[in-house]
Parts: structure tokens; sequence; C-alpha cells
């Protein structure tokens, strides 16, 4: 049996998990370390629950991995190269978590805090965070909160909402990764697609490579506006090569709006589909390809590409790149940044 120590986060303090239910047998639990998305189990027509995220055995494990396992990551979600940022003629040094760059908000991003639980029912949690100037390298002090609710539809909406008191990039998301076979399957036979016409090419650490040039998808392994299964064009060029598979970001024809269909995924044994619907700009799809020997739920380990993330957010060094076509990823005082998404599970 664990001993309290082991069972208490890194502050000392248990951690409190929730558990989210509707009335089609649904259930989302997340707790306030990192507010995390913990498990997603969805109810099949048979009457089998499948479990469609990847998770560790217990909460005490989470701050023991380094795949961001369900997360919340900011301020600044994905890298930021060289760890620097520039205000007029300000440079900016933040915390460098990928030495020499910046990933997911440095080397303490908010996935190793404990968010302050301010409300919860059955359907919904909201967590708080207060991160104070100067947090990992960032201007100004930010408030932010996350809202996770289980709708009757069987969506999963996770709403981040953030204000800060000088000006600083910000771009939030949920670092989930899902596997609708549920765990140890290859997430490489899911069919996969993507409302997106480009991406963002990227080095061998995940860094906009050259002048940082979106690239059509249009010819490419990277075309997932009709669907296919994400092995079909795997490894199929030196942009996927250079990371061991898909991590790329791609920048939605949505533009933000939330009615429409972002992406879908369907299972290898075709019973179950998710649709992500989201205000983000782009999504970072990436395919698993460092999973490997992250301990998993069942206490064995997952191997790369046993789980997909679709991660909606800015592109990655965008605070470095103000002449990308989307919103502007610097949040000034009297704002208040806001970002949606949602992830529909439906029984096939």
């Amino acid at each position: 049996m664990l001993n309290e120590a082991i069972r208490l986060a890194p502050d000392g303090q248990p951690f409190n998990v929730i558990t989210l239910r509707n009335t089609h047998g649904m259930t989302v639990s997340v707790m306030d370390w990192g507010a995390t998305l913990l498990s997603c189990q969805v109810l099949m027509k048979d009457g089998s629950v499948r479990e469609t995220l990847l998770g560790s055995p217990s909460p005490a494990d989470y701050p023991h991995q380094q795949a961001y396992l369900g997360a919340s990551v900011g301020r600044y979600a994905n890298r930021i190269a060289n760890s620097q940022i520039s205000l007029g003629d300000e440079i900016i040094h933040l915390s460098a978590s990928q030495p020499p760059h910046q990933l997911h908000g440095g080397i303490e991003g908010f996935d190793k805090r404990r968010w302050s639980l301010i409300s919860h029912n059955e359907h919904e949690a909201i967590y708080h965070l207060t991160s104070p100037e100067g947090d990992q390298g960032f201007p100004g002090t930010l408030q932010v909160t996350a809202q996770f609710v289980l709708k009757e539809d069987n969506r999963i909406s996770i709403q981040y909402r953030a204000t800060v008191d000088k000006p600083c990039p910000v771009s939030l998301t949920n670092h989930a990764y899902f596997n609708l076979d549920s765990q140890h399957h290859d997430v490489r036979q899911h069919r996969l697609q993507i409302f997106a016409d480009d991406y963002l090419p990227v080095d061998s650490q995940g860094i906009p490579t050259g002048e940082g040039k979106l690239k059509p998808v249009d010819g490419t392994s990277f075309d997932f506006r009709n669907a296919k299964t994400i092995v079909r064009d795997f490894l199929q060029d030196a942009d996927q090569q250079a990371v061991k598979g898909y991590d790329h970001s791609f920048l939605l024809q949505t533009k933000g709006n939330l009615e429409q269909a972002a992406a879908k995924v369907w299972s290898a044994d075709n019973l179950l589909q998710m649709t992500v619907y989201t205000t983000a700009p782009a999504l970072q799809f990436y395919s698993g390809n460092y999973l490997e020997g992250t301990k998993a739920r069942d206490k064995t380990h997952y191997r790369a590409y046993d789980g997909l993330a679709l991660e909606s957010e800015h592109l990655p060094d965008s605070p470095n790149h103000p002449e990308w076509p989307q919103p502007d990823c610097w949040l000034l005082p009297g704002e208040e940044y806001v970002s949606i998404t949602e992830y529909q599970f439906q029984s096939l």
C-alpha cells in the first residue's frame, strides 16, 4: 500500500479528483493538479464502456511523467524559439524547458501547479490559477480559469479564460492524448480528418524552419482534408522524418468558428467517432512519437504511437511571427483571452 507521502502532490497536499457524468453513461474525471483530464469513458451501443484517454496509474504518477498527459499547459502552449520574445525594443528571456527553447510554458508550467477549485457539480468543474509577475520569465500577473463541462450530447467542453496586467503572449491548451480503441492500440490505424489548408514545417526540435512560412497541405502527406488513416502517408517525407512522425500545427479553415468541425477521428474498428470544435486558430496534431516509456494506466508502459493529441492553440513561436494569418497572440491589459475547445463522442 502506498504511504501517505507518495499519495500527496509535490506541494504536500492531496490530489483532488472530480468525476463528471451525463445521463448517457459518459463519465469524465479531472483533478486540480495541472487542471488535468484523467479519464474520459464513453458508453458504447453494445453496452460496453470505452476509455478514450491515455492516463497514468494514479494521480500521484502524473507529476513524474514528461508527456503532459491530459494537462492544462501555459502560459504559452507549444514552443517559443530560443526562449525569448520581444516587446518593442525590449527582449524578454523565458525559462528554457527544452533548451535552448521553451516548451509548454516553461520548466514549471501550468501543468505543474495546483489549481484552486472554484466550483463544481455533476456536470462542471471550474479551476483558477494566478501566475505572478515574472513567472517562467513572462511579463505581468496573469489570472486564468479552466472550465470543464460534460454536456448531454457527449461533448467535453474545455474553456480557458485569462487576463493580464501587462502585455503578454497567451496560448492555453489541454494536452489530452486520445486512443479511441483504448490504450495499447497503434493510433496510426485511426482515420483522421483535419479541416486545414496549410501546416507549419518545423525542424527536429519543433521550431518553425527557414523563414517560418506556412506550407499548403495540397499534394503532401499533411493533407487530411479528406479522412485517411494516419499510417497511410506516415514518415513519407522529410518534414515528418525530422520529428518521427506528425508533430505539426495546422492552420484551421474554421477561423475560430465553434459551430464548424475542426477535425474528426474514427477508431480503427470504426465503432467510435470523435469530432473536435475550437475557437483556436490552429490544431497541433501529435501522433505520440515520443510516448515510449511513459507509465500507463494499467501500470505497464506506453509505446510510441499509442495515442494522439489534437492541441488547440496558436501556431508555435507566434510571438516571434506577427506576420502569420491568425489573431494576435499578445493579450493586453483590459482584454480577456477566451479559448474554447470541445471533443464530442459518438458510438457508431
